[in-house]
């Protein structure tokens, strides 16, 4: 097979297998002429908040905004402390640092990547003012046992469901169990609109107006501004696509469910490890560990199969961030998943044939790599 033949996403496919309703909905949007903070958006923020479970969804011009409105609303400040996990994207950290807040960061487990509950409370300050869980990979954290800290300490929870789109805790939707929840749409996430947009989901009445005003300006109403507030508003085009996409959720996150439990058939569990799926996940991606990384994605990329790395180097590493004083082997969970974890295709269009080959690529690495090692012993 010719490299990149098993691309690791194909947003290509998912448009036609679903463009009589993409092109509906935008041709929908073109007609009416109107496409800031719409009736797309106000039906989008309707049913998202119902699939979640919530009271209320404030759609936002991406993730990263959808935390730092959210913090915000919930009264994070310049010079305040944030605690979250130092195995996340960027943009989790970036969030925290537009409002002049710094980041302290507590370890991950290395069963999942999901920040250590065990190690938060030694990462809490007086100036802790929230706390951000990742529910990193599509799988839930343990959130139950975060906000049962943070609740001890009065610290408000804003939970970080960038890539969990439909995960679930005991049926409960993640994003739902703190203060509030965000999500990300960029086009690779489980539900990606056609660009950036995001959302904020909570329960909390005073947390959804504050985040409306926010969003636009910091207005109240029209020309009545009572926030310092930003310009970060979920546009129509976006919203419009991204509920002719929603009634697909259920079934694609099913598919990638299937397809990564047929992988785990494939892995020996020593040289290839999955990470561990609590129940709930959604495999917004496939993640092994092994200390043969690099041996292993060039041994696919040879066999045509496109991987890629989330992420090779924790944030307290990343040299944007030297300035936090962070050094190697300050978190070294976090830092060995850094050095360890590949990311498989695991999008729902993948078809049979591909997922096959995928999966028998991992069994012929892992029979090579045991001959290779019956042979040296």
């Amino acid at each position: 097979m010719n490299q990149d033949q098993v691309p690791f996403g194909d947003l290509a496919r998912e448009y036609l297998s679903i463009r009589a309703e993409v092109d509906a909905a935008i041709n929908r949007v073109l007609n009416r002429g109107w496409f800031i903070l719409g009736p797309e958006v106000q039906a989008f923020e309707r049913q998202w908040a119902d699939f979640c479970g919530a009271q209320h969804a404030v759609g936002v011009g991406n993730g990263t905004d959808a935390l730092r409105i959210a913090l915000s609303a919930c009264g994070v400040g310049p010079g305040d402390e944030v605690v979250t996990t130092p195995f996340t994207a960027v943009p989790t950290v970036t969030a925290i640092r537009m409002l002049g807040a710094w980041p302290r960061f507590a370890d991950v487990e290395p069963e999942t990547g999901n920040l250590d509950p065990e190690l938060l409370e030694c990462a809490i300050t007086e100036r802790t003012k929230a706390i951000v869980p990742v529910h990193l990979y599509g799988s839930p954290c343990r959130i139950g046992e975060i906000v049962s800290i943070a609740a001890k300490h009065g610290i408000p929870v804003v939970e970080d469901a960038a890539q969990a789109h439909g995960a679930t805790v005991d049926g409960r939707s993640v994003a739902t169990f703190g203060r509030a929840g965000c999500f990300s749409f960029y086009p690779s996430k489980n539900l990606g609109a056609y660009g950036d947009a995001g959302a904020i989901v909570t329960d909390d009445e005073v947390i959804a107006a504050r985040s409306r005003m926010l969003r636009d300006y910091g207005q109240r109403s029209r020309y009545d501004h009572v926030l310092e507030g930003v310009n970060s508003r979920l546009d129509e085009l976006q919203a419009a696509v991204l509920l002719a996409k929603l009634p697909f959720l259920a079934v694609w996150n099913e598919r990638r469910r299937k397809i990564a439990a047929y992988y785990d058939e494939a892995l020996d569990g020593e040289l290839l490890q999955p990470l561990a799926r609590p129940a709930g996940s959604v495999c917004h991606l496939y993640v092994v560990r092994s200390p043969l990384r690099e041996e292993l994605r060039s041994y696919l990329a040879q066999a045509g199969v496109t991987t890629q790395v989330h992420y090779p180097r924790p944030v307290h590493l990343q040299p944007a961030f030297s300035f936090l004083g962070l050094k190697e082997g300050s978190f070294p969970v976090a830092e060995n998943m850094a050095r360890s974890v590949l990311s498989l295709p695991v999008f729902p269009q993948l078809s049979d044939a591909e997922v096959e080959h995928i999966a028998s690529c991992l069994r012929e690495f892992v029979r090579g790599q045991r001959l290779k090692r019956s042979i040296e012993t």
